[in-house]
């Protein structure tokens, strides 16, 4: 573009990131204002081929949006904030055993009214709705008998009725040491000396406390025997009506390493856009014949840090708007945390400010609208059926990318469009960790390697 110098860094980076395009004109599509609203409740396309099932080394599991009762928009930002201020200090300061309880992420997909993520497992032949969480270890379903438990949909597991129950006692090296290296924290004896009692607490005060056990679980038709759970006898918190929570994390009490020998260490989801009427995948497995993506599976390295065992960090290169690569100083010190639990992404303040500027730029034909809370980047859309939105590219170390969805890229924070916001907030300063959220991972098929130490995006229509 004539008068706009483009240094050579940016002509190579511009070459790995944009597939094919040899310069940095603006790529904008159009869409509907009905298009960019994530969450509408209208017809969607048929589920019926991505039911749970099983294929050669995979299995597939139907994941859906869990729907609690709406809450005040602003507080559902509030809270998202909190919890991403809770990562930030618990990166900064890696857990160390405390004397009371565990200090663990709390993945809540009730942020944003419907961003709770679930499936249906079997547990002693019993189906209960967990949440899916990369952010953590321990998978745990509430129990009988229950001294305070939050309502659930599915009856209250009963281990003394299972015959595949098995208690984990206190002196064993699941209770201390798996324990300890998945949440920070070791169990400790119970009353009568024999069970692993553990106590988690997350980040927003809820926690779930009980013991450890061994059951047979059943996941999109595979049977798991001995699998290491916790059984939830005291729990509270952001669970909405769910049984408890599926642990996806990275260290060997998540479900991810308890299964590798059945699945490789290999999953990958695909989160829907719609809250009624469709689901997403997840699969435990390498079985791309389980995919539906429409572009290949681009891979970046997972980036270890033994303090923070549990969590997965890449590292974010670069990004562009519109096809016009961002020149930032945070994508020096990329270290990204790819979570399925925060619902808003956040980005060090000088790849945000970056952004935000290339996105006003190519958006200013459009008016202006208040900021909405941790959202400071808004537009007034009442007056428009149509509006053209750049396109947005996330790139990672080795070359992999992340297109984010339309329905990603905007925050409807009044229905009627009047205040329709970036969905993409700044962290407070630029040593802090980037973090991916959910609302911009919604239609892509993003893949886990933990044998290989990587992770793969791939576009796809989940709903």
């Amino acid at each position: 573009m004539a008068g706009l110098p483009i240094s050579l860094l940016h002509r190579i980076f511009l070459l790995l990131l944009l597939v094919g395009s040899s310069s940095v004109h603006c790529s904008r599509e159009t869409y509907s204002i009905h298009e960019l609203r994530w969450g509408e409740t209208g017809a969607s396309q048929s589920t019926s081929g991505r039911r749970a099932g099983r294929a050669a080394g995979a299995t597939m599991l139907e994941m859906r949006q869990h729907l609690q009762s709406p809450r005040p928009m602003l507080k559902l930002l509030i809270d998202d904030e909190a919890r991403a201020e809770s990562l930030q200090s618990r990166i900064k300061d890696p857990m160390e055993e405390s004397t009371s309880e565990a200090q663990v992420p709390l993945v809540s997909g009730i942020k944003l009214q419907t961003l709770n993520y679930v499936v249906t497992m079997g547990v002693g032949g019993k189906n209960m709705t967990v949440i899916v969480d990369t952010g953590s270890d321990l998978t745990w379903v509430q129990c009988k008998p229950c001294s305070y438990c939050h309502s659930q949909h599915d009856p209250l597991f009963d281990a003394s009725a299972s015959p595949s129950y098995r208690s984990i006692t206190c002196n064993s090296t699941t209770c201390y040491s798996l324990l300890r290296a998945a949440t920070g924290k070791a169990g400790v004896c119970g009353a009568d000396r024999s069970t692993c009692d553990y106590a988690l607490s997350y980040g927003d005060g809820s926690y779930t406390r009980g013991v450890l056990g061994r059951e047979r679980i059943d996941i999109g038709g595979a049977s798991i025997g001995g699998f290491i759970f916790g059984c939830g006898r005291r729990n509270h918190g952001l669970f909405g009506g769910t049984a408890g929570l599926m642990g996806l994390g990275r260290t060997q009490l998540s479900l991810v390493s308890q299964t590798t020998s059945q699945f490789g260490g290999f999953f990958s989801y695909c989160l829907p856009t719609r809250i009624l009427n469709s689901s997403g995948s997840l699969v435990l497995g390498d079985d791309p014949a389980l995919y539906r993506n429409s572009t290949p599976v681009s891979y970046t390295r997972m980036v270890s840090d033994p303090r923070q065992a549990p969590f997965y960090f890449l590292n974010l290169t670069g990004a562009s708007v519109g096809g016009v690569p961002l020149d930032a100083a945070g994508f020096s010190d990329g270290r990204t945390l790819i979570d399925s639990g925060t619902v808003i992404t956040r980005l060090p303040p000088s790849v945000y400010q970056t952004l935000k500027a290339e996105f006003v730029r190519q958006f200013s034909g459009y008016p202006p609208a208040p900021s909405f809370s941790i959202l400071d980047t808004c537009f007034n859309l009442s007056a428009y059926e149509e509006v053209k939105v750049p396109k947005l590219r996330l790139g990672f170390e080795g070359g992999a990318e992340m297109t984010v969805d339309v329905t990603g890229i905007f925050y409807f924070a009044k229905r009627d469009a009047s205040q329709v916001c970036l969905a993409i907030a700044s962290l407070r300063f630029d040593d802090q960790v980037g973090i991916i959220g959910n609302y911009q991972q919604k239609n892509q098929r993003v893949v886990y390697d933990t044998v290989a130490s990587r992770i793969g995006f791939a576009e796809e229509a989940c709903s």
